[in-house]
């Protein structure tokens, strides 16, 4: 699967699970709760007027040092062009932003691809496991 595929296939799920997202204000938190699973956390962190950019993460408990974002990615929706991208992903260590540019050898291309490959993925399992952030 190409990149604008993964990008076209990725919108399609992300419009799925968070079809409450374009009827949200900026900051507004949701939380979809599965028997057996993770909860799912998302949060609208911008809008504009084809746009939105959204984080997903789960928050897993650490030794004692409290919860964990993990995979923790901003995901930007093109409403217009019916695409969604990974922007990036915090790691939850080191609090720092992971973004294609920060793998060291591969190629932004191969970098972006292997984010969305993610992406779309892990959108398809928090599909399948019935997580929805509905109206």
């Amino acid at each position: 699967m190409g990149l604008m595929e993964l990008y076209e296939q990725n919108y399609i799920r992300v419009r799925r699970l968070c079809a409450a997202a374009p009827g949200l204000p900026v900051g507004a938190h949701r939380l979809s709760e599965r028997p057996g699973a993770l909860d799912l956390h998302l949060r609208v962190v911008e809008r504009t007027r084809y746009t939105e950019t959204l984080l997903l993460t789960y928050y897993l408990q650490e030794d004692a040092v409290g919860f964990s974002p993990v995979p923790n990615l901003y995901v930007r929706v093109f409403n217009d062009a019916r695409q969604a991208e990974v922007l990036s992903r915090v790691c939850a260590r080191t609090r720092m932003r992971v973004t294609p540019r920060s793998f060291g050898l591969d190629s932004e291309l191969t970098c972006k691809w292997r984010l969305n490959r993610f992406l779309y993925k892990w959108l398809g399992y928090c599909l399948h496991q019935g997580h929805r952030f509905g109206p």
